[in-house]
């Protein structure tokens, strides 16, 4: 009977406690203005954001992390890089100096009068100047392939020390014929400083020709040189194919030598040209992919981008104004050249002068004066070109005779 009391009053004590726990709970929804489920779900609710605010700041901070160290070792890789570098940086220049074997040389070259400085500056397009620097004769052209021929012309006219209107005119023929042999050796010479091996035999006097072609003031086949030097040691420290690289950023410009004469996109042309030569497609897709033309699909075509890019970027690579100069004395020299008449234009003394060189049989002695001064006035109204402008047409006609 005890032991029925005390079952009886823990039942009556317990239900007392539900009651109470009951009632309490009744008052704190009151007082909270939620119901325990709706308690429930919000504070599960504010534990889930907690935590997912705190997943997402260690993301961030790994990302960062990541981020700091991916920097850090691109820097590293870059720096190794272009520390290793050695070649030249100077930027391509529209003077060349020549050094006088002797002081009586100078007098040579001037001629009788200036009859030899005159011959050679109406058959080579460049100008001579002999007094700016004691012992130098400089010559002066924003046509690097006109000054080249000057050079070779004025180089051999010297060894052989005989300078007369003839010589000049037989070392002028002899120097154009042998533009296609320097082309050659300048290719072959360009291949084995940027270490790459074996190469389509036709493909070297391509190369060899952008010594003659700048972008910005930047000599082309120095760019070639340098980008393939700068890839290599980035594709070294990356792990990626080197040779596809250094072949890649040292052909990826070669459509330049191309785009002259057909137009287009020098990435096109030269991903084309290296096509029909039988160059490894990785090779032909980083030329394609070089300025986004088609998207890069390998590392091997990113680094040559990374390549051309730094080769560009660093300081005194490139002046914007140099080409643009060069634009204008071409767009001065074909708006000349194609008046009825006019069989050779040669802008001079950076466009201060420009030389016309007519068809005797089609310009009379009488129509000069004012076939000068009507191509005067088209340069005027038509060209972009700042300043004065002297505009000197010639007429020469020549006879000449074999004895039996």
């Amino acid at each position: 009977a005890a032991a029925r009391t005390v079952a009886d009053a823990e039942r009556v004590a317990a239900q007392r406690l539900a009651a109470a726990q009951d009632q309490a709970m009744t008052e704190l929804e009151r007082a909270a203005g939620l119901t325990a489920d709706q308690a429930r779900e919000e504070l599960t609710s504010r534990l889930v954001a907690q935590a997912e605010h705190a997943a997402a700041a260690k993301v961030r901070r790994a990302q960062a992390q990541a981020q700091r160290a991916a920097e850090a070792k691109a820097l590293r890789v870059l720096t190794t890089s272009v520390q290793r570098l050695a070649v030249a940086t100077s930027a391509q220049s529209s003077v060349t100096q020549l050094p006088l074997p002797s002081d009586e040389m100078k007098g040579r070259i001037i001629g009788k009068e200036g009859r030899n400085i005159r011959s050679f500056e109406a058959l080579t397009g460049v100008n001579v100047l002999v007094d700016e620097t004691p012992d130098t004769v400089v010559l002066s052209s924003f046509d690097a392939e006109r000054r080249e021929v000057a050079v070779a012309t004025l180089t051999a006219l010297m060894a052989d020390g005989r300078i007369n209107p003839q010589r000049i005119e037989a070392a002028y023929a002899a120097a154009v014929a042998e533009v296609a042999d320097r082309d050659e050796q300048a290719g072959h010479d360009a291949i084995e400083r940027a270490g790459i091996g074996v190469l389509a035999p036709e493909l070297a006097p391509t190369i060899g020709r952008l010594r003659l072609r700048t972008s910005s003031g930047q000599n082309v086949l120095e760019h070639l040189v340098e980008t393939a030097l700068i890839g290599a040691a980035i594709a070294a420290e990356v792990g990626a194919d080197v040779e596809i690289t250094r072949r890649g950023c040292f052909l990826h410009d070669i459509g330049k030598a191309l785009t002259p004469l057909q137009g287009g996109s020098h990435a096109r042309a030269g991903a084309d040209l290296l096509r029909r030569h039988g160059e490894v497609a990785a090779v032909v897709e980083a030329v394609a992919a070089h300025h986004d033309e088609v998207p890069p699909t390998t590392v091997e075509a990113v680094l040559v981008q990374v390549a051309d890019a730094i080769s560009a970027a660093r300081p005194g690579a490139r002046r914007e104004n140099v080409d643009q100069f060069a634009e204008r004395m071409e767009r001065l020299e074909a708006l000349v050249g194609a008046v009825e008449g006019v069989r050779r234009v040669l802008a001079m003394a950076a466009g201060r002068e420009v030389r016309v060189v007519v068809e005797p049989d089609q310009v009379a002695d009488t129509e000069l004066p004012a076939l000068a001064d009507r191509l005067a006035r088209l340069i005027e109204s038509e060209a972009d070109v700042p300043g004065e402008i002297r505009v000197t047409v010639v007429r020469e006609l020549r006879a000449s005779a074999t004895t039996a």
